[in-house]
């Protein structure tokens, strides 16, 4: 990657580092909950029978899938991994 670019990246990871700490700061001030986890994955058509699964944090695409039950499944799974829970794809075809 240029240095440039990636000098770029690293000030606006940092700035999206320091919003989310004042944030928690200023409801920690008014003795409030912060609100709840924002979803991290996404499922996005990308044609009839094409489906992405996108982080939205990064806008990277995570995995795709052809059907959107299997796509939301998968969605799931990530979504369990991030909190640090242990679940398979079994598990979620089940529910």
């Amino acid at each position: 990657m240029h240095p440039q670019l990636q000098q770029r990246l690293d000030g606006l990871n940092a700035m999206r580092v320091r919003t989310h700490s004042a944030t928690a700061d200023f409801y920690a001030m008014i003795g409030k909950e912060p609100p709840a986890q924002k979803i991290r994955y996404q499922v996005v058509a990308k044609s009839a029978s094409a489906y992405h699964v996108v982080e939205i944090a990064t806008g990277k695409v995570r995995g795709f899938r052809f059907s959107c039950k299997e796509a939301v499944n998968f969605a799931k799974v990530l979504e369990a991994r991030a909190d640090g829970e242990k679940l398979s794809l079994k598990q979620t075809v089940l529910q």
